[in-house]
Parts: structure tokens; C-alpha cells; sequence
């Protein structure tokens, strides 16, 4: 599979990004570093990280190891929490780029939005506007922000997000967020995009998530694809990002081999029926330093 193969999304400001990529989130530092060179050499052109994840070095190791030019390379990072306001921002993307290794990001998102303090992230954003600028960042947005957080942000700031990341999976289809990146030309990036946060949690099992589901392992039977390749093909048909973790091998490959078949427009409509409206991940309006104190380290 050449990466010429990979349909890729056209950003607001015309960067390109694939439309499949590599997420590193809860990959332990030692495993991410195999996960980002087997990926790469399977094809993969997006890797996915964040300051939050403590592994930008290793991602950063793995890019180099893989020997396939820096250029060629969808690289997004994310700006935590504790890093937010204008100055906090600068030293915290400063951070990012000592970690990673690099002199620039292909997207630097702000991770989360903050309600109960919606001025330090406005000021954070405005610095990532200045890393656009000055060519640091081809291109910047958010991750996990509502339409609320969307407006009132980009009535404070000059450059409308290019991107928002948020949980979407066929158990969580968020179509009227969708509806309002079509309005304000964002596009749509899905973290854990098989619907893996309704399964990696105490006490619950696969059968939460859509991966066992019957209108999906039909799917799969019918293609002979595996269920996970035929949730993906489902993101790709809508026109979304999807950045599937993993740091099995196997599985790596099999992520990115869903590009040889396509689903019937009856098929998406199938899926997309599955919405439970229900998110996995936390709730974006409780998000603060209170709730989530991690403090990145950027000495």
C-alpha cells in the first residue's frame, strides 16, 4: 500500500492531511517509538500526538528511525491545559518542538477547551495564530471543543480552526457538530474512532462498542474486511479524519488497509443509524485544571 493510495482532507487554508493516521494516545513511551517507524513503513503518512501524552520524544525517535523524509509527514501536536494564555502557550509549543525533535508541526491543536476560564484558552489560541504566521504550524485548530466553545472562540480570534478532533465513532456520531465544522468549513478529526473509549474502561467489555455490533460484522462478512476496517471505511465515506491508536503490528497494518473498497451510501446510512448520542470520553464542559490537574513538563 503507497501513501499515494490515502484519500486526504484539504484544510481551510489548503494544507492537505490524510484522511487516516497514526494516534499515540496511552501508548506507553517505550512501545510508541516501534508503533510511529512500523507505521510509517507500512504506509501511514499521519501521526497524531499530544505534550499531554509524555511520548513526543519518542515519536519524534520514530520519525527519524523510519527513513522516510520529515517532509513527506502529517505531524500534529497539542497544547495542554497548563499551558494555556498567550505567554504560557509560546513556552509550552517551544516545548513541544524540543521534544519532537522538529522546527515544525503540520497541525498544533489547543487539546481541550476550558469553560470555567475561556480567556486563557482564547489567549493560547491567539498565540498558536502567531505560530501560523512564522511558519511553525502549517495549520492549527482545537480538539474536543462544542459549537459553543467553537463560536465564541473564533468571534475572539482571527484564524477559524482549521480542525476540531473529537470522540466520534458509530456509537457516537455527533451530527450536529458536524453540521456546524460544514457551516464554519472545519473539518472533522475522530479520536478513538472504533469506539475504543467504550471499551478500555474498568469493568467493560467489547460488547459496549461498536465493533461486535451485528449491522457492522455483517458489513464485514459481506467485504471480508475485519469489523474495525469497515468502521474506518465508514469515517472515510464521511469525509472525516480518523487517527486509530495501536502498537500491535498486526494491527497497524490492518488499519490502514481499507482503502481497496468502498461502502454504499445504504451502507453509511446503516451505520450511522447505530448512534447511541452517548459520548465515552469526558465531558468537555467539565474540563479545568481542577478537574484534570496534570501538568505538563517542558524543562
Amino acid at each position: 500500500m503507497t501513501p499515494a493510495t490515502t484519500p486526504a482532507l484539504t484544510l481551510s487554508d489548503g494544507v492537505t492531511m490524510p484522511a487516516v493516521g497514526l494516534g499515540v494516545f496511552q501508548s506507553p513511551p517505550e512501545e510508541t517509538l516501534t508503533a510511529v517507524e512500523t507505521a510509517l513503513r507500512d504506509g501511514y503518512r499521519l501521526i497524531d500526538t499530544a505534550a499531554a501524552y509524555d511520548n513526543e520524544r519518542e515519536v519524534g525517535e520514530g520519525i527519524r528511525r523510519s527513513g522516510v523524509d520529515r517532509d513527506e509527514i502529517f505531524l500534529t501536536t497539542k497544547l495542554w491545559i497548563s499551558d494555556y494564555g498567550y505567554d504560557a502557550a509560546q513556552v509550552g509549543f517551544g516545548a513541544s518542538l524540543r521534544r519532537l525533535g522538529v522546527d515544525h508541526v503540520d497541525l498544533y491543536l489547543l487539546h481541550q477547551p476550558v469553560p470555567t476560564d475561556f480567556e486563557k484558552t482564547i489567549g493560547a489560541y491567539k498565540a498558536a495564530e502567531t505560530f501560523l504566521a512564522d511558519g511553525r504550524a502549517r495549520a492549527i485548530g482545537v480538539s474536543n471543543f462544542s459549537a459553543e466553545h467553537l463560536r465564541r472562540l473564533i468571534e475572539r480570534t482571527d484564524v477559524v480552526p482549521a480542525v476540531n478532533q473529537v470522540e466520534l465513532h458509530p456509537y457516537f456520531t455527533q451530527p450536529a457538530l458536524r453540521e456546524v465544522h460544514a457551516e464554519l468549513g472545519i473539518a472533522t478529526q475522530a479520536w478513538s474512532p472504533l469506539g475504543g473509549v467504550l471499551v478500555y474502561v474498568p469493568g467493560a467489555d467489547e460488547s459496549r462498542g461498536p465493533l461486535t455490533d451485528p449491522v457492522i460484522t455483517k458489513l464485514a462478512a459481506k467485504y471480508g474486511k475485519t469489523p474495525a476496517q469497515v468502521v474506518l471505511r465508514w469515517h472515510i465515506e464521511h469525509g472525516f479524519c480518523a487517527i486509530p491508536k495501536s502498537v500491535k503490528p498486526h494491527r497497524i497494518a490492518e488499519n490502514f488497509d481499507v482503502f481497496d473498497f468502498s461502502l454504499t451510501a445504504e451502507e453509511v446510512a446503516a451505520i450511522d443509524a447505530l448512534d447511541k448520542g452517548v459520548r465515552g470520553g469526558p465531558d468537555p464542559e467539565l474540563l479545568s485544571p481542577q478537574t484534570y490537574p496534570k501538568v505538563v513538563d517542558n524543562s
